[in-house]
């Protein structure tokens, strides 16, 4: 770390070096199918047809499963910059950012630099992902570190009163962001610190309880109301399906809009341990060594419940994805900034955390150099472009996809059967059609040999008709 110049903190070189590298990817990735495109076409359409109220995942067809916090926020940078991948990402980009610059103090009480925490936070590989990632999670990461740090500040004689209100606006946006997840991600530990510390009693002196509830329902239940008002059965299906059948079984059957996510008992750890290295696999080495001192530091055992209760609560569920983690992204930092001088060779460990993004790169470059970006990454984006510019019609076979969706700009079709593709081939003087490789062969075989292949990626192709 010597090649920097004294007045110019090298972490905070590495941190805008990471933030730019992930403003590059995210203008020049394509959205990708099913997760990130979906959220963005949900965004897409709210910015068109200006329904601020009821998020749709299709013109009409109203999308249950999430709060709009996410979807306001791509939606507004749609108005901002266009409807383009950048536009889509920046919020998160923007969220991302502003956790580092929450958490960098806590380094600065320990007399370390302000972006060591930062530095740690964007080479974790899940948290440098989902700054670029449309999603509903990086909402809450961010909704769950502004409770959970504001509650710490909050009941520190020494800390702003200003926390203790900020405390409930943080509720009040993870319901907007994920919904009532937000108080069961974040209220546990609390309580079990608060058991931990005996400060119960200084919990209900410290807080504006009364004030702050009021603040955090004016935040979220005037779009709940109104939600369940313009689009009724939106509360029972969120509430009761969301919160509990789809947490409870991973096989649950009245998911309108996801697809099984099932997975072995206890697999969020094993997300945990792949998706946060190294710094996972150090933090618990230092964690483990100090084990006799670890509840007579107020600080490390609420980060240390922090850390531990969004991964034992999820052991239990097997409907999750490895997203699920990025709650605990902020407390594993704030516990690596904690032990920071007693790691040994800290900089190699940088060095060696930044492979992740270094690969990344020469992925992206490597396919881009090589013309097999448009083969391999999983969106239609290419397939639908090319044949854009014809203004001829264009089709999905049974179901669209979320991408094709999103770059036709709600234009592409679905032909569900081969009775529509007959009745298309009748009517029709010219299209195209999208046809995913595994389900060619419920295709009519007299109905592909009217059809001329025109171009492909690793998952689909785009079929020509033309009387």
């Amino acid at each position: 770390m010597k090649l920097f110049s004294k007045t110019i903190s090298p972490f905070s070189l590495i941190v805008f070096g990471l933030l730019v590298f992930r403003a590059f990817l995210n203008a020049f990735i394509p959205l990708m199918d099913k997760t990130e495109a979906r959220y963005a076409e949900i965004a897409r359409i709210m910015a068109e047809t200006n329904n601020w109220i009821t998020p749709q995942i299709d013109y009409g067809v109203p999308f249950w499963a999430k709060p709009p916090l996410s979807t306001w926020f791509s939606a507004m940078s749609f108005e901002v910059f266009g409807v383009n991948e950048f536009a889509a990402r920046f919020p998160y980009l923007i969220l991302s950012t502003l956790i580092v610059l929450l958490i960098g103090k806590y380094a600065k009480r320990k007399g370390l630099d302000f972006f060591i925490p930062g530095v740690i936070l964007l080479t974790i590989p899940e948290f440098l992902i989902h700054a670029g990632v449309v999603s509903t999670d990086t909402s809450l990461a961010f909704s769950v570190t502004l409770v959970m740090l504001s509650f710490w500040e909050g009941i520190k004689e020494a800390g702003k009163p200003i926390w203790k209100y900020i405390f409930f606006v943080g509720v009040g946006l993870g319901l907007l962001a994920k919904g009532p997840i937000i108080i069961i991600l974040t209220g546990p530990p609390i309580f079990v610190w608060l058991l931990i510390s005996k400060k119960f009693g200084v919990l209900w002196k410290s807080f504006p309880w009364i004030l702050g509830v009021l603040i955090t329902g004016l935040i979220a239940i005037p779009w709940y109301y109104l939600a369940e008002l313009r689009s009724p059965g939106f509360f029972d299906y969120f509430i009761v399906g969301e919160h509990f059948k789809r947490f409870l079984s991973s096989g649950w059957k009245g998911d309108k809009y996801g697809f099984p996510k099932s997975q072995p008992l206890g697999m969020i750890w094993v997300f945990l341990f792949l998706f946060a290295l190294p710094w996972i696999q150090i933090a618990f080495g230092k964690l483990w060594k100090n084990k006799t001192n670890l509840f007579k530091n107020e600080w490390v055992s609420y980060l240390l419940v922090w850390l531990l209760w969004t991964p034992l609560f999820f052991t239990v569920s097997k409907s999750l994805i490895h997203p699920y983690i990025m709650p605990v992204m902020v407390p594993l930092a704030l516990i690596i900034t904690h032990y920071w001088n007693d790691i040994k060779r800290p900089n190699r460990i940088i060095e060696a955390s930044l492979l992740f993004p270094a690969i990344a790169l020469f992925l992206y470059i490597g396919l881009t150099l090589s013309n097999k970006k448009e083969h391999y990454i999983n969106t239609d984006k290419f397939l639908v472009q090319k044949q854009l510019e014809t203004n001829i019609p264009i089709y999905h076979w049974q179901i669209k996809s979320y991408s094709g969706q999103f770059y036709t700009k709600g234009k592409i079709g679905a032909i569900k059967d081969n009775n529509q593709l007959k009745e298309h081939i009748s009517s029709q003087n010219e299209f195209y059609i999208i046809i995913p490789n595994k389900k060619l062969k419920k295709v009519d075989p007299s109905l592909i040999t009217l059809l001329d292949k025109v171009d492909s990626n690793y998952k689909k192709a785009t079929y020509h008709f033309k009387k």
